[in-house]
């Protein structure tokens, strides 16, 4: 996800030019909001820390964009001021499905858990895990894309690290118990911590991550939402949640779905989106099972409550668009 600048040039954008949506608005959080900050600063019209918080600041900031480049009032970021902004095509359905569950699960490029679930350490733009395997893979194959990557992050201890991921995933697990702190084992000491943040930086492994996101969450989250009948933006974001969550729609909660649909016919995809939904929840570990249907019912219906925070993924850049059939 680079940048590219050259946003600062005054210069009239046609809003005719293309259909009129918002990409992005008040309450949305990420890397896109964090790009569109970066770029109003270069511009002279942001000031404040590149948070990806769509904050009053930043709305301010696209408002005075907006007035300068000729686009009129307004403190959202619309199709012609994502273009004139970022000058660049409008960001896909997998980036803005993306910040939507990388926001659910509270994770970012560089942030890192401790073992606070059994699973080891989890770190990356979606919780990746030590006991999946996507950890060790991730961090094996950065430093042989790019050689001495790890020791720039982790300097004295990247040996170590190597000598772990190579290790059975029992002497994994371990490890990273030992190396997680506070009562729940939710943070990572130090220089783990830190070295973790600096890796999830590097260009180079921002884009490892996006590909193993793509190949092992979004591909099958699209063939998912073929199976299920769901043809809209949402009814994707939809189904890559539950890939990244619940490791995709198992068999039986597939003849669920099929049960109720031949029951009561649906009419619309929201009916379809939400049926989906609280089937996957039901399915889900009793422990957790509101929170996935908090996160599921808030994709399908396109606005709600996860964990504390309201979304209204409209202003996320998502809505009951069609997919475009091109892909």
């Amino acid at each position: 996800m680079r940048l590219q600048a050259g946003a600062g040039a005054k210069k009239t954008v046609d809003p005719a030019a293309a259909p009129a949506r918002v990409v992005l608005a008040q309450g949305a959080r990420g890397e896109l909001v964090r790009q569109v900050q970066a770029v109003l600063a270069a511009a002279g019209h942001y000031k404040d820390v590149l948070d990806g918080d769509y904050g009053d600041g930043t709305a301010k900031a696209v408002d005075g964009f907006r007035r300068n480049a000729g686009l009129g009032a307004g403190r959202i970021v619309d199709t012609a001021t994502w273009a004139a902004l970022l000058q660049r095509p409008l960001p896909d359905v997998r980036e803005r499905a993306l910040a939507v569950t990388a926001a659910f699960e509270g994770h970012g490029f560089g942030l890192v858990a401790g073992n606070y679930d059994g699973a080891g350490i989890t770190w990356g733009i979606i919780g990746f895990t030590l006991a999946s395997g996507n950890v060790a893979a991730l961090v094996l194959e950065a430093e042989k894309q790019a050689p001495g990557c790890l020791e720039r992050a982790f300097a004295a201890k990247a040996r170590e690290l190597v000598r772990v991921l190579a290790a059975p995933r029992a002497t994994q697990l371990a490890w990273a118990d030992a190396i997680s702190a506070g009562a729940r084992k939710t943070s990572v000491r130090e220089p783990w911590r830190s070295g973790f943040r600096r890796l999830g930086e590097l260009p180079e492994v921002q884009a490892l991550q996006l590909d193993r996101v793509d190949a092992a969450y979004f591909q099958p989250a699209r063939r998912t939402a073929h199976d299920l009948g769901l043809r809209t933006e949402l009814g994707l974001a939809l189904c890559f949640d539950v890939h990244v969550q619940n490791g995709g729609v198992a068999a039986k909660t597939r003849d669920r779905i099929r049960g109720e649909l031949a029951a009561q016919p649906i009419h619309k995809e929201r009916e379809l989106r939400t049926i989906v939904a609280n089937a996957v929840a039901d399915a889900s570990r009793a422990e957790y099972r509101e929170d996935v249907r908090s996160r599921k019912l808030t994709l399908a219906t396109g606005a709600g409550k996860v964990h504390g925070a309201t979304y209204v993924l409209r202003n996320w850049g998502l809505d009951s668009s069609p997919l475009d059939p091109r892909g």
